[in-house]
């Protein structure tokens, strides 16, 4: 879709403004502050879970509308309280393990609900053993006894993402949306069928009375790419997976150059000058 003037930005977390070291940097604080100082909207758009979006409260002292899970749960901050969620049938939750296990039977799986993680007890590794402590673990049957997943994961060892997800997707596509973002781990991420980034944003700008071209994107791997082709300006990180820079033509500097910042400086910049 073309570009028109920016009335919302909408940003990607881990590796789009969160540095590998957890930190936020001050010029890109800086630059989306300025955003919201000019009046454009701000929405961040994760695959994290609502209760780690501590880095926005404390470095951005953000407190509007964060869209989790890949798109299946919409959670205020200022409220602290769920806005709205989509789960996965459990007894689709529980076909689409058994397809993988079939696939891949060293596989393990984990769950994000709207308040918990859950995990089969071999998807900790052996670094985080510590995990068994502080979640329910066990059997999915026992674990997850209604539809109130909007997560599901699957995580193999020996064989990267890419392959992974190209040899499961097939198979479960129909099924659930599956999708990957994770830097140090083999890990598909599923949630509900025809729920992804993109989806939930439009429905959260159209609210707004916000069209697609006036919207301008940042992300940095493959659970952006809808994201990043529905916006009018999705701009993937150069420092992102190749998969994101070839959903877009625009590419903006690497987080280890605040990319987002410069660009979001030069489009106020804009804004400033057209005003």
């Amino acid at each position: 879709m073309g570009a028109g003037r920016m009335r919302l930005v909408a940003s990607d977390i881990d590796g789009t403004i969160l540095r590998r070291d957890g930190l936020i940097t001050e010029r890109t604080v800086r630059a989306l502050a300025a955003c919201e100082e000019a009046g454009v909207e701000l929405v961040f758009v994760t695959g994290r879970p609502a209760r780690w979006l501590t880095p926005l409260v404390e470095q951005l002292g953000h407190a509007g509308t964060v869209i989790c899970s890949n798109g299946a749960l919409v959670y205020d901050l200022e409220a602290m309280e769920v806005v709205s969620a989509e789960g996965i049938r459990r007894a689709i939750m529980l076909e689409v393990r058994d397809i993988v296990r079939g696939i891949f039977p060293e596989s393990t799986f984990a769950a994000e609900t709207p308040t918990e993680f859950v995990m089969e007890t071999a998807f900790a590794e052996p670094r985080h053993r510590s995990l068994l402590e502080q979640v329910r673990h066990g059997e999915l049957e026992e674990l997850v006894t209604g539809d109130e997943v909007v997560k599901f994961m699957a995580k193999i060892e020996g064989i990267s993402s890419d392959e992974y997800i190209r040899a499961v997707a097939p198979h479960v596509a129909h099924l659930v949306s599956v999708t990957h973002s994770a830097v140090d781990l083999t890990m598909l991420e599923m949630a509900p069928l025809g729920v992804n980034k993109a989806v939930t944003l439009a429905e959260y700008a159209h609210a707004l009375g916000i069209a697609p071209g006036e919207v301008v994107a940042f992300g940095d791997m493959p659970n952006d790419v809808e994201m990043l082709t529905w916006a009018g300006e999705g701009y993937a990180m150069s420092s992102g997976h190749p998969d994101a820079l070839a959903a877009t033509e625009l590419h903006a500097p690497g987080i280890e150059d605040d990319g987002v910042a410069q660009v979001l400086e030069r489009k106020l910049a804009g804004l400033r000058l057209a005003g």
